[in-house]
């Protein structure tokens, strides 16, 4: 898909042009949220000889932050403060049709998306990658992510950063392998104190700016903002795992797999929200035993190894961003030539996973913290652990 049938715009410089001064193997675009971890790496990439020009993607969303504030605008003042060109892209239209209107459908079919991972890979590592080769002749592209991009054996891997307590490698698998070579990654070599001390050695306005943790295009953090499906948020039956009526909900919408707490439903012991049933407009509460699983299936997989995507293959596996990667085997994998949206995979995990949520993510590791896969959890498609 081109970038001109998303309707991508460049918007005019926020302060000074682009003109570069170096030759192409020298210039980098840097997306800017306008936050401590992209500014800090649009600094390290100047500092190193890199010929920065500062990006931010313009989206639908609905704030009610001063101007400075929303948006990324901080991003542009950023880049004025570091002496680097910055541009806005308008990004709405793709934005609506790759992120939102999917987030809305997956919550309609009872699931639990993740819309930072699907922004990466049809968006940021996309559309505004293609867009920004086009427009301004930069093949390099650097995030303020952390993780690294290593190269192996004349082989270029997505792998886990320094700072496992921000490793946020997970949010990044579905790149095109092809283009991690041209991927610059420099906060994944460092922790988030160095991150923060640097910035405030510099003394950038943003230096002290809380990190977001919360839907960029939802008002002040709240996912509900963005449905509008009223189907997903009538009242509805609360049963057990075997299906019997125990008690009434509020809405499928404002439940996840997982779920303990403002359920609205007392068991006298601790239950958990198991299923979530869209089509009957029901949830199914149950014990930790009960909505934990050996067994996970995966489909829609991006292969970053696909030579270790195989069955029988020891490998660490994630069902969500947090906590570390757990043992598992792959048990099936299948990834058809003709398409790669038709590729599944299914692992076994030596230890029961807790409540893995379809519409979420699972991603494999090898031993060396590479990425070697991932997927998105398919719905009914686990196995309950004995």
């Amino acid at each position: 898909m081109t970038t001109n049938k998303c309707n991508i715009k460049l918007l005019p410089p926020s302060f000074s042009p682009w003109t570069p001064k170096k030759g192409p193997h020298r210039q980098i675009a840097v997306l800017m949220s306008g936050g401590v971890d992209s500014s800090t790496t649009a600094h390290i990439l100047k500092e190193a000889g890199w010929d920065v020009l500062g990006i931010t993607m313009k989206i639908p969303v609905s704030c009610g932050t001063n101007a400075r504030g929303c948006c990324g605008a901080d991003g542009a003042f950023v880049c004025n403060e570091l002496n680097i060109p910055h541009y806005f892209i308008d990004v709405t239209e793709a934005f609506q049709r790759f992120i939102i209107g999917p987030f809305r459908q997956s919550y309609e079919r009872g699931e639990t998306p993740n819309p930072c991972v699907d922004c990466n890979a049809f968006l940021k590592f996309s559309l505004v990658w293609d867009f920004l080769q086009e427009t301004f002749d930069i093949s390099y592209l650097a995030t303020g992510h952390y993780a690294r991009v290593i190269e192996t054996a004349g082989q270029v891997r997505l792998s886990r950063p320094k700072d496992r307590d921000k490793d946020q490698s997970y949010f990044l698998y579905g790149i095109a392998a092809k283009k991690l070579p041209n991927l610059v990654l420099p906060l994944g070599e460092m922790t988030k104190k160095e991150v923060r001390s640097i910035a405030s050695q510099l003394n950038l306005s943003i230096a002290e700016k809380p990190e977001s943790m919360e839907l960029c295009f939802s008002r002040e953090g709240d996912y509900r903002t963005a449905l509008t499906d009223n189907r997903t948020n009538r009242d509805g039956d609360i049963t057990d795992m075997k299906g019997n009526k125990i008690g009434t909900h509020k809405g499928v919408a404002n439940y996840t797999l997982g779920q303990r707490k403002g359920i609205g439903f007392a068991g006298g012991k601790p239950l958990y929200v198991g299923k979530i049933e869209a089509q009957t407009n029901t949830i199914a509460l149950g014990t930790k035993d009960e909505v934990s699983y050996h067994t996970i299936r995966a489909n829609q997989i991006n292969a970053l190894i696909p030579e270790e995507l195989v069955e029988g293959e020891k490998v660490y596996g994630k069902i969500r961003s947090s906590g570390e990667p757990s043992p598992c085997n792959i048990i099936e994998a299948r990834l058809p030539a003709a398409k790669v949206g038709q590729a599944d995979m299914t692992v076994e995990f030596s230890k029961p996973q807790f409540a893995p949520c379809p519409g979420q993510k699972l991603v494999l590791y090898n031993s060396d913290g590479h990425i070697i896969a991932g997927g998105t959890i398919a719905c009914g498609a686990t196995t309950a652990a004995i």
